[in-house]
C-alpha cells in the first residue's frame, strides 16, 4: 500500500493497517464505512469531502496518509503483537525521514501496542519522535460504533486547532 507523503506536511495520519477494499484499490480508508474521509472534512482539514481516490489531493493541504502495520487484514484484531511492534519501529524511521510537524495515529489501540504505552489516551501524547509531535485519534472504522460521525470529527478538530 503506497503512502501519501511528502516533506513539508503539517500532519501525517497513520492508520492501523490497509483493510482489504483498501489493499485491493490502493486507496486508504477505502471501505465505505470508514468514517476517515468525511471526519477529516468535518474537522475542516480538507475544504470538501474528498473520495479514496483522491487521497492524492491531501498532500496540497500538507496532509499525509501511512499505515502503522503493512500487512492487509479483514479487521486490526488479526495483527500479533509483533507486527504492531515492528511497525512501530518502522514508523519512528518514517516520521524522522519526512518530518511532519504531527504524526496522529487513528487507533489508540494501535499507538499502545506499536509504542509500548500502556496507558495512553485519546489526544495530545508526551511522546516527540525528532521534532515530531504525536496526536492519538479514535479510529474511523465504522466497527468503532462508540465514536459516531460527530465525535469522530470533534477529535479530528481538536488536532486541526492545534496544527
Amino acid at each position: 500500500m503506497p503512502d501519501v507523503i511528502s516533506d513539508g506536511l503539517r500532519v501525517l495520519f497513520c492508520g492501523i493497517n490497509p483493510g482489504l477494499m483498501s489493499a485491493e484499490t490502493g486507496h486508504h480508508f477505502a471501505r465505505p464505512g470508514n468514517r476517515f474521509w468525511p471526519a477529516l472534512h468535518l474537522s475542516g482539514f480538507t475544504p470538501r469531502l474528498l473520495r479514496p481516490d483522491e487521497q492524492g489531493e491531501l498532500l496540497t493541504y500538507r496532509l499525509g496518509i501511512t499505515n502503522v502495520v503493512d500487512r492487509p487484514s479483514a479487521r486490526a484484531d488479526e495483527l500479533t503483537r509483533a507486527e504492531y511492534l515492528a511497525g512501530g519501529e518502522n514508523l519512528v524511521k518514517k516520521v524522522l525521514q519526512i518530518q511532519p510537524e504531527w504524526l496522529a495515529i487513528v487507533g489508540v489501540t494501535a499507538y499502545r501496542d506499536a509504542f509500548g504505552e500502556r496507558k495512553a489516551a485519546m489526544g495530545k501524547q508526551d511522546r516527540l519522535i525528532g521534532d515530531t509531535r504525536v496526536w492519538v485519534l479514535p479510529n474511523p472504522s465504522g466497527l468503532n460504533a462508540h465514536y459516531t460521525l460527530p465525535k469522530l470529527a470533534a477529535a479530528f478538530a481538536e488536532l486541526k486547532q492545534v496544527s
